[in-house]
C-alpha cells in the first residue's frame, strides 16, 4: 500500500471518528453512547447483538457518500414505548445522521429509509471504503455507524442543467431550527414562544429539494407569504442559478 493510500485511508478514519461521536451524542439510548474503536475491514465490522433495524441515507454537498447507523434491539425497544407514544425509527434518528453530516462540512442527508443491517453495510461495501463505529452504552455495544465517502467530483457543466428546466422540484423556505428535549416537547403549551436559532434581522432560506439556493427576506404578497431574495449561494450561482 502507497504513502498516499495510507495517509488517505487515516484520514478518513479520523474523519469518520468525529461523526461518530457527534452522532453518538444524539442516537436515543438510556445512557450517553460513547465511540468504540472503529474498523475499515469490510468482513469485520462490528454490529451491535440483537441488531434489528437499520437507517441508510445519501450524503451530498462539500462530500458526498452513504451514511448507515444500526441500532440495537434495545434502542428500537426505547423508540417503541417513549413518552409521547411510538416513535418512527428513522426519522428518530435522523439528528444523529444530521450532527454526523455536520462535521463534515455544508454536507446535507437525504432519502434516510429503513434497511436491514446486514443488507445496508453490504451497500456500502459495494459503493468502496467505508469505516464503521462501535456505539457503546456502558460498555455494551448498542449501535454501529458507517460512512462512506466519495472525494469532490468535478463540477457538472451548468448547460446540462437544460436538462431539468421542466422538472417541477420541492421549494421550501426556513426561517430558523431549534432542538427540544422530549420533556421539553411536552411542556410546551399554547402561547409559549420556541425561540429559533436565527436573529429576527437575519434572512431566511431557500432550499430546493432540501438543498441551500438561495437567501432573502421574508415578504407578504396578496396575504400570502412570501420570499424576495437577496443572494444567491456560491454553489447554485456556479450550477447558473440567477436571481
Amino acid at each position: 500500500m502507497s504513502t498516499d493510500t495510507t495517509q488517505d485511508s487515516q484520514t478518513v478514519t479520523a474523519v469518520v471518528a468525529a461523526a461518530a461521536r457527534a452522532a453518538a451524542s444524539l442516537v436515543p439510548a438510556r445512557t450517553q453512547l460513547v465511540t468504540g474503536t472503529p474498523a475499515s475491514d469490510p468482513d469485520g465490522v462490528p454490529l451491535p447483538p440483537g441488531a434489528a433495524q437499520a437507517v441508510a441515507a445519501g450524503l451530498s454537498g462539500e462530500v458526498t457518500g452513504d451514511v448507515v447507523l444500526v441500532v440495537s434491539a434495545d434502542v428500537v425497544e426505547a423508540l417503541s414505548n417513549s413518552p409521547v407514544g411510538r416513535m418512527d425509527v428513522a426519522a428518530a434518528l435522523r439528528p444523529a445522521l444530521e450532527a454526523a453530516a455536520a462535521t463534515l462540512g455544508r454536507v446535507r442527508v437525504a432519502s434516510e429509509r429503513l434497511v436491514e443491517p446486514v443488507a445496508a453495510l453490504d451497500g456500502l461495501r459495494d459503493k468502496g471504503m467505508f469505516v464503521a463505529v462501535p456505539l457503546l452504552a456502558d460498555g455494551e455495544h448498542q449501535a454501529t455507524f458507517a460512512l462512506q465517502v466519495d472525494l469532490p467530483a468535478a463540477r457538472t457543466p451548468s448547460g446540462s442543467l437544460d436538462l431539468l428546466r421542466h422538472v417541477a422540484m420541492e421549494v421550501t423556505v426556513e426561517i430558523g431550527r431549534t432542538r427540544m428535549t422530549v420533556q421539553e416537547l411536552l411542556s410546551l403549551h399554547p402561547g409559549e414562544v420556541v425561540e429559533l436559532d436565527r436573529a429576527a434581522s437575519a434572512p431566511a432560506d431557500l432550499l430546493v429539494n432540501g438543498t441551500l439556493i438561495a437567501r432573502g427576506e421574508v415578504v407578504v404578497v396578496d396575504e400570502d407569504f412570501g420570499l424576495r431574495i437577496s443572494e444567491i449561494v456560491s454553489d447554485a450561482a456556479e450550477l447558473g442559478v440567477n436571481a
